[in-house]
């Protein structure tokens, strides 16, 4: 089981596969293996998967202190030089978008192609604001709740119906979320990295969730308009997390991108 350290912490990170490196990061309340783990038989057979949990997921430990896109981005970072594959494909989800999307701007070297899904640019709008104070009101009061919430924000209605009466209560049944969670949903509501998206050199592929409501359509727009030549792929009908349950659309669309660069 691999760790590193980077700025106190140390940071769990899974390692799959052989080949060229493709590192996955997760987003809030998940971990590289809920939110990847049936996503690395798509991709291992021709590439070193690298999926790092940053703070508050996995075995990752810190201080506990308030996090930063700037701590999450360094542990990604670590993960990827610690995994000794060099240069890697990049894809973020949801809040690992925004460390992915941090990553490829300061560490240039680091990152050959980036897939950014779910992502968003900045949390400064008022529903922003009103969406990640009532994921935090739920933590502290109301878990099973909080489930329920993230439940009919994350997936479509479509999603939803197709789970059944049986499967949406197994899904309520689950041990999430995880004690990191508040923290992450803290730096979720002050996430701004617009200044660091013009640096973004490396080929980028944008893909927007067209019925998410969690992560509304916009941020992925926000990011595409700031990331000079990047492509924009929005999936109708699709919710933030609907993908978990399916995840071949998400791999075609990226498989697609990366060869075009191998």
């Amino acid at each position: 089981m691999p760790f590193t350290s980077v700025r106190g912490s140390k940071v769990h990170y899974e390692v799959d596969g052989d080949g060229p490196g493709l590192a996955l990061v997760h987003g809030t309340g998940g971990d590289a293996d809920k939110v990847f783990g049936n996503v690395v038989p798509h991709f291992a057979d021709t590439r070193t998967v690298i999926r790092p949990n940053f703070s508050g997921s996995g075995q990752t430990e810190d201080d506990g202190s308030e996090l930063t896109v700037e701590l999450i981005a360094d542990q990604v970072a670590a993960s990827i030089e610690a995994a000794g594959t060099g240069p890697v494909d990049l894809l973020g989800f949801s809040l690992g978008a925004v460390a992915a999307a941090a990553v490829a701007a300061t560490r240039p070297a680091l990152v050959r192609r980036l897939v950014l899904v779910g992502g968003w640019a900045h949390s400064t709008g008022p529903r922003d604001a009103f969406y990640f104070e009532t994921w935090r009101r739920l933590l502290e009061t109301d878990r099973d709740l909080l489930k329920r919430f993230s439940a009919l924000t994350g997936f479509s209605a479509a999603a939803l119906d197709s789970f059944g009466h049986d499967g949406l209560a197994a899904s309520q049944a689950d041990a999430w979320p995880p004690a990191g969670m508040e923290r992450q949903v803290e730096l979720g509501a002050r996430v701004d990295i617009r200044d660091l998206l013009p640096a973004i050199t490396a080929p980028t592929l944008v893909i927007g969730l067209g019925a998410d409501a969690m992560i509304p359509m916009e941020g992925s727009r926000q990011l595409h308009r700031a990331i000079a030549g990047s492509r924009l792929v929005e999936v109708p009908g699709q919710g933030h997390m609907d993908w978990f349950a399916d995840p071949s659309g998400l791999v075609g669309l990226t498989r697609g991108f990366l060869a075009e660069g191998d």
